[in-house]
């Protein structure tokens, strides 16, 4: 199943952003198989991230969660909350590159 994960930043931790960027890089890398797109979301470009992005594909919120408490930015306390959503792609058979 394919689900999106918005996630809500704590805006007082851009230093915890900056310290475990890498380790969160290398955390999505790995986990690529469930995490097919993921990014952070600004207001505007330049700006300070408020909150992140993936696409997922999992079979279970419970899988989903295992693997946010997993995360660096999470473990680390850059997240301040996340919203997991069913997603139903419009065109199934499309291959999009992002």
């Amino acid at each position: 199943m394919l689900f999106v994960v918005r996630f809500t930043d704590k805006q007082d931790r851009k230093e915890v952003r900056e310290q475990f960027l890498q380790a969160h890089v290398d955390w999505l890398d790995q986990h690529k198989q469930h995490v097919l797109v993921g990014g952070s979301l600004r207001r505007t470009p330049g700006e300070q991230p408020v909150g992140g992005l993936w696409i997922v594909e999992a079979e279970s919120r419970s899988e989903i969660q295992q693997l946010i408490r997993s995360d660096p930015f999470w473990i680390n306390g850059l997240r301040q909350n996340y919203e997991i959503l069913h997603w139903s792609k419009a065109f199934a058979d499309s291959k999009v590159p992002v």
